[in-house]
């Protein structure tokens, strides 16, 4: 890759296995993503189900009652429907900085019962909702939970897993987000056959189901040795960690290390102004672009208004429902795929495929769209055509869901050292959910103006992030978390923000090669 972007960093391979522990505890707090991945399926759902738009959008019910010939790429147009979506990823943003000091003050398990409580609270008002202003409230405090549980929940996974499986189990987060996007289509699909029209309420309330699995869950999690060596507890921190590597596994050298790394941290007094030193330019600049870029991949529009979309397609009732059932199920197998080769293949491969595969399938769907409904708007689409669109649209999902999706989480988690990790994961998470808010505020009014252009927006951003990716993100595969700042060392771009003397002494015994 151009200027060697390609890194070795000849670090550490801590010894350990992947326990029965690891594993179950990696698991339960992945759960956390179920929260995020069934709001995001159960939105779009809901808001294509008749009884729900009449009760609460009566002017969206009646411009969609009036369609049939009308302009396709409007009919959902409304700036409060928008804002019933995207009001979550608001409240999500705020809250992930507070979500930082909990984090850090009371471990990162705290972290995910708040979220997991917050959410439950919202789901029980969003199940119950009479009028708008209980409708908001409770999308409100489900954004809390999300901006608690994103921001907790990769860092805990990163932490826990062994470096040479952290992508593997760190997916995990990605891997439930996306069986929550599924459940959700499949409750949607169920629901919206409820002759009373009561359905939407299902669909809003059983979100307490994955709320209560972390929050429960989160009781019996224990702590990351990271977060107790910070918090003071070095002895319960050796322990934790004999106990996740294996009791019969030295842990002496990993143990030192993450000594040296934390007796650092507590030298940071200030971690939100630290992390604009110079040294952290390489971390800071992909925290923010990752997220950045994720959101303008165009999936939030496919995910969260999948059945809209469908239906603005000319999909009717039931099959655009189905249709979002089908692109979860490619969702969930495609992510299967990110779990079983992203520590063999590494990040950047699977970045740099995923993003070709996806500005393909873009402008096939684009241009797909534009023959069928031009800039007019008004116009059929046969079932074979139709089932072309869906076809790439899944290829699309596919890409995604092996690239951008789970390692969009998995980087900004793993990269960071201990004195800015909390700050760190905030910003992302808070990037992350301010792109999320304005793409979901605004597609709907997009896709009414840009229409089938809309896709080609997206497939433009794909270009740009593919090539910053090629260029400025090394391989970060199989490094020690604690000895990450080599992989920057090393690197022909990010070298020249950090001197030899950044470089953690725990560190110093791997060699950074570009």
């Amino acid at each position: 890759m151009a200027g060697g972007a390609v890194v070795s960093t000849g670090g550490k391979d801590y010894p350990g296995r992947l326990t029965l522990f690891v594993f179950f505890t990696c698991v339960v707090a992945a759960t956390g993503g179920l929260i995020f991945g069934y709001d995001i399926g159960i939105s779009g759902g809901v808001t294509s189900m008749n009884p729900f738009l009449e009760k609460f959008f009566p002017e969206v019910y009646r411009k969609k009652q009036g369609a049939s010939s009308a302009n396709q790429y409007c009919k959902y147009d409304n700036q409060l429907l928008q804002t019933f979506t995207s009001s979550l990823y608001l409240a999500a943003l705020v809250s992930s900085f507070f979500a930082a000091t909990v984090t850090r003050v009371v471990g990162r398990k705290w972290s995910m019962f708040a979220g997991g409580f917050t959410f439950l609270v919202g789901a029980a008002l969003n199940g119950a909702a009479q009028d708008m202003a209980m409708l908001i409230i409770g999308r409100i405090l489900l954004g809390v939970g999300v901006g608690f549980a994103n921001q907790s929940v990769p860092v805990y996974l990163s932490e826990m897993a062994p470096a040479r499986l952290r992508g593997m189990l760190n997916i995990g987060f990605q891997l439930m987000i996306t069986i929550g996007i599924l459940a959700a289509a499949l409750i949607n699909y169920g629901t919206n056959k409820i002759k009373a029209g009561y359905g939407w309420r299902i669909s809003l309330a059983l979100a307490a189901v994955p709320a209560g699995i972390i929050t429960i869950g989160s009781l019996f999690l224990p702590d990351t040795p990271n977060s107790l060596i910070e918090r003071g507890h070095p002895e319960a921190a050796r322990r934790m960690l004999n106990r996740i590597r294996g009791s019969d596994v030295d842990v002496s050298e990993e143990y030192a290390d993450l000594v040296v790394a934390s007796e650092e941290s507590k030298l940071v007094q200030h971690p939100w102004r630290n992390i604009l030193d110079r040294k952290y330019r390489p971390q800071l600049t992909m925290a923010i672009m990752i997220p950045f870029f994720q959101q303008l991949t165009g999936i939030n529009v496919i995910m969260f208004y999948a059945p809209v979309l469908f239906e603005t397609l000319g999909f009717k009732g039931d099959a655009s429902l189905m249709s979002a059932v089908i692109t979860g199920l490619v969702n969930v197998f495609a992510t299967l795929v990110s779990v079983f080769t992203v520590d063999r293949l590494g990040r950047r491969k699977l970045f740099l495929q995923g993003g070709s595969q996806m500005l393909v399938s873009q402008l096939v769907v684009g241009t797909l769209i534009a023959v069928k409904f031009g800039t007019s708007g008004v116009g059929d689409m046969p079932k074979g055509y139709a089932a072309a669109v869906v076809l790439f649209i899944c290829l699309y999902v596919a890409g995604f869901a092996w690239s951008w999706g789970p390692l969009g989480w998995l980087v900004p988690s793993e990269i960071f050292p201990l004195e800015i990790r909390p700050a760190g994961q905030s910003i992302n998470v808070s990037v992350n959910m301010l792109f999320t808010f304005i793409i979901a505020q605004a597609f709907l009014t997009m896709l009414c103006h840009l229409k089938f252009g809309l896709f080609y927006f997206f497939a433009g951003w794909v270009v740009i992030m593919t090539v910053f990716i090629a260029l400025f993100l090394p391989e970060t595969k199989g490094v020690p978390i604690e000895e990450m700042v080599l992989v920057w060392k090393g690197h022909w771009f990010w070298n020249r923000f950090i001197g030899d003397h950044d470089v953690h002494v725990g560190a110093t015994n791997g060699k950074a090669t570009a």
